[in-house]
């Protein structure tokens, strides 16, 4: 079992489109926000230091929506090993309700900062992650 994030996403104006609710777009990057927010708080300084993450899949369920000045609670975990260079991570988003409004799955490869390349997920770059 993997530990698990929260932060929390109020819609502003800014996030809002022609449909009145917050744009797609934004999911998306609150999403990648999610991950970021996690690793900085949870990753060693020398794993921060040595490796970057990138985006090479995402898959988004979305099953509600929320309105300018409407809050959401992000919640992130990873979930499974990571296999080779990738990692897998859920988020899920909830209205006040407590109802999962978006969720989703996004595959993130690791990068060495020095050579640009893939890089193996070891354990011990995960281990921060993992309840304990």
């Amino acid at each position: 079992m993997t530990a698990r994030f929260e932060r929390t996403f109020t819609a502003g104006a800014e996030h809002i489109d022609e449909l009145g609710h917050v744009n797609n777009a934004v999911w998306v990057q609150w999403i990648q926000d999610m991950a970021t927010a996690h690793w900085d708080a949870v990753a060693r300084p020398e794993d921060r230091a040595a490796f970057f993450w990138v985006v090479t899949r995402h898959e988004i369920d979305y099953r509600g929506n929320i309105d300018a000045g409407e809050s959401v609670t992000g919640e992130t975990w990873i979930e499974g090993p990571a296999r080779g260079a990738t990692s897998l991570r859920r988020v899920d988003f909830r209205n006040d309700a407590g109802k999962v409004i978006v969720g989703a799955a996004t595959t993130w490869a690791m990068l060495d900062r020095a050579t640009g390349r893939l890089a193996r997920v070891r354990p011990e770059v995960l281990a921060g992650f993992l309840s304990g």
